[in-house]
Parts: C-alpha cells; structure tokens; sequence
C-alpha cells in the first residue's frame, strides 16, 4: 500500500472532481437544452407581458431553427431568437448572433412563411427580434437586424 505524501495533498483537484466542485457551465446534450428552454419560457412570458401573441416554439426546418413566433398587435409576424450567456466575456449573449446565425433564422423564417402562405401577397409584415439575457438581465432588441442584411 503507497502512503501519501506531501506533495499528494497540495496538488489540484483533477478534472473529473465532484460535480459540485466543478463551475457550471451549461455544457452537456441534456443540460443546455434545458437551461435553453427555460430561457425561451422567460422570454415568452415577458413578451406576453409586452402584449404580444405567441404564436409558435422551436419551429424548425433543415437550414435553421427558430426559437419563438409572436404576432404584434397590428398583424406583424415577430421572429425571436433568445439568446444567455452566464458572463459577457467575447462580447455577451446579442453579440453572438452573428451573420450565419442571421442567415438560419432568416431562412427558417422563409420556410415557415413559404409553408403557411398559399400566396405570397398575403405574407404578414415580419420582424425579428433577440432577447438576450446577459448574466440574467433580460435585454430585447427590437428589429434586432433585417432578412435582406443577411
């Protein structure tokens, strides 16, 4: 039997340590996703707060996914990305909705419409819009960025 010595008791705590010892970092298949979804109730209760319809959750096609559909009171479609981030390191939660992430809403947003329209005269005015929680302070940008920027 090896018995311990003074340098076994200063070392670091290994990285499969007790969970409990490790910081949370929303990582793992089954603990994002439902770290996700909450965010996205948060986000539809505020937004029904705001006087806005909910119309849809997590509709997706293969190009993209989109996380809420609301309806303004005038009839407008709003496309919703809801976004966290535990910390605003490289920029925060808004700042990671880049370009290719644009380009997914938006084309999950053409399916969706192209799917529910017979005509496209008859396409609603739409939007789209981001709630962001940064470090758990919800932040919405309105008309956060247009289909024809991306």
């Amino acid at each position: 039997m090896r018995q311990k010595t003074q340098t076994d008791r200063t070392r670091p705590p290994l990285c499969h340590a007790a969970p409990d010892a490790l910081p949370h970092n929303f990582s793992g298949p089954t603990g994002s996703k439902l770290v996700g979804e909450a965010f996205e109730t948060r986000a539809l209760e505020f937004l029904q707060r705001q006087r806005l319809r909910f119309v849809a959750r997590n509709v997706s096609c293969r190009g993209g996914e989109i996380d809420l559909v609301m309806r303004e009171r005038d009839g407008a479609l709003v496309f919703v990305e809801v976004r966290a981030r535990a910390q605003r390191r490289y920029g925060g939660a808004a700042a990671s909705v880049g370009w290719q992430k644009k380009l997914r809403i938006v084309r999950a947003a053409r399916h969706y419409l192209a799917a529910r329209s017979r005509d496209s005269r008859d396409e609603p005015a739409c939007r789209f819009d981001v709630i962001a929680f940064e470090a758990g302070r919800l932040v919405w940008l309105r008309d956060a960025f247009r289909a024809d920027e991306v």
